[in-house]
């Protein structure tokens, strides 16, 4: 399984793919992609479209996973996320991909086992899972992979009930 993890944002969007080798996830892509803050938001989409087409067909993931996006306190931030992430989805779908959305929550909880873990107990827990000497830098690479890795331990656990199930096993 091959799984593009994306941190959605309208400056700086994080992306992350995940493969296994064997039974162990590796890392086979992670940065940063960036539109000019002083861009028109129009601009900066459609930009961001473009690069993260370019990153799908490069990258030939099997399906996407993004940070749900949600209301904080600054609704314009939470507005400009929203227009990213529907513009990633967008470039997702166009290129057949299947898009499963995570809480940060739930993201931390599933990579870290507690769902209000910091960002540096995220990212060391992505370097340790990954087999990396450091944690992932920058911030939003490492989160785009914690949300490849959560993505792909979400379907493992959910592989697992349907194959217990039909086992007739309780999962």
């Amino acid at each position: 399984m091959l799984v593009i993890g994306i941190d959605p944002g309208l400056t700086t969007t994080g992306f992350g793919a995940v493969g296994t080798r064997g039974a162990s996830p590796d890392v086979r892509a992670a940065g940063v992609i960036r539109t000019e803050a002083g861009s028109p938001t129009s601009t900066r989409l459609a930009v961001l479209y473009q690069d993260i087409s370019e990153l799908i067909e490069e990258v030939r993931p099997e399906v996407m996973a993004v940070e749900r996006v949600f209301v904080n306190r600054n609704r314009l931030t939470a507005t400009q996320v929203g227009q990213a992430s529907g513009v990633i989805m967008l470039a997702a779908a166009r290129a057949g991909l299947e898009v499963f959305e995570y809480s940060p929550s739930a993201v931390k909880a599933i990579v870290t086992g507690d769902g209000r873990a910091s960002k540096a107990q995220v990212q060391q827990m992505v370097a340790r899972r990954l087999g990396l000497r450091k944690a992932p830098s920058p911030a939003d690479a490492a989160d785009a992979l914690a949300i490849a890795l959560c993505h792909m331990q979400s379907m493992g656990n959910r592989l697992g009930r349907v194959e217990a199930a039909a086992r007739g096993v309780a999962g």
